[in-house]
């Protein structure tokens, strides 16, 4: 393949993924506990807590360590005069390319773990789909937007 793109999204975004893998582990230990409720009332094999607890202990480095890394990683966009190009996959890498004529609006999304750690992603609309890039810095999050638009139109009146 040619050379990735050049721009990686915010270091912050790790740190957010992170604790997006700390709440998925949080709701999976809570669902080990409710399995270790049944296997203490039902009266199963007590080799059952350390399954549980194994499987928890996995998520939780899978989810919290390891996948946020690799996403961090693997996420490269970049955007030019005719087209913008995202790269990502955790291990089936993507690359998308998407025509500036094809763009037809683009938002900024800022939840509130987002806004916490001052990041925002944006959503490039075409008629078929939408593309996101997650975990941009919020000013440059505004900048990248209004310079799309800014292609887009321009892409638009070549046309």
């Amino acid at each position: 393949m040619n050379q990735q793109p050049k721009n990686q999204i915010s270091k912050k975004g790790l740190t957010v993924w992170r604790l997006y893998g700390m709440i998925e582990t949080a709701i999976i230990a809570l669902v080990a506990i409710g399995a270790g409720v049944l296997t203490y009332f039902f009266e199963w094999p007590e080799w059952l807590y350390i399954i549980y607890g194994g499987i928890v202990v996995l998520f939780g480095v899978l989810l919290v360590y390891l996948f946020p890394k690799i996403r961090w990683e693997r996420w490269r966009y970049e955007v030019r005069e005719q087209e913008i190009e995202l790269q990502h996959g955790l291990f089936i890498v993507k690359r998308t390319l998407v025509p500036m004529v094809r763009v037809q609006h683009v938002d900024t999304e800022q939840g509130p773990i987002l806004r916490k750690y001052d990041l925002a992603e944006i959503s490039i609309s075409t008629a078929a789909t939408t593309h996101t890039i997650p975990a941009l810095m919020t000013a440059e999050a505004d900048e990248l937007r209004g310079r799309i638009s800014v292609l887009a139109r321009v892409a638009e009146d070549d046309v």
